[in-house]
């Protein structure tokens, strides 16, 4: 989904699209303009990223909305085994520790999950 509403969010998907304690990919755009941002859902709690290892710009995941590592406890960058607490995407192993991942805004309204870019 790529609707945008007119303040500029854009419409990701519906919340329970979403399984809880895992995180969906979103892909907008191509070229200069491409985004690559990712959802985590924990609850009613949402947290979401730019798809871009703070180390050399990768994506985190190899392959489609796999952005955990085996025990879901941090967000695992397939390239280089960076790994990132869920709540803060701060790097506590791998090459770019003591880095975050990028923060994305997010809204929650009437079970929609929208995008509020930079």
């Amino acid at each position: 989904m790529a609707d945008t509403n007119n303040k500029g969010a854009t419409l990701l998907c519906r919340v329970e699209e979403i399984p809880d304690r895992t995180a969906r990919g979103f892909v907008f755009g191509s070229g200069v303009d491409r985004r690559d941002i990712f959802v985590y859902r924990r609850g009613d709690t949402l947290y979401g990223y730019h798809n871009a290892c703070p180390h050399q710009g990768t994506p985190l995941n190899f392959l489609p909305d796999r952005f955990l590592d085996s025990e879901g406890a941090h967000f695992h960058c397939t390239t280089h085994g960076a790994q990132f607490r869920i709540a803060s995407g701060f790097c506590v192993l791998g090459p770019c520790r003591g880095k975050r991942l990028r923060a994305i805004r997010l809204r929650l309204a009437d079970g929609a999950v929208w995008w509020l870019p930079d």
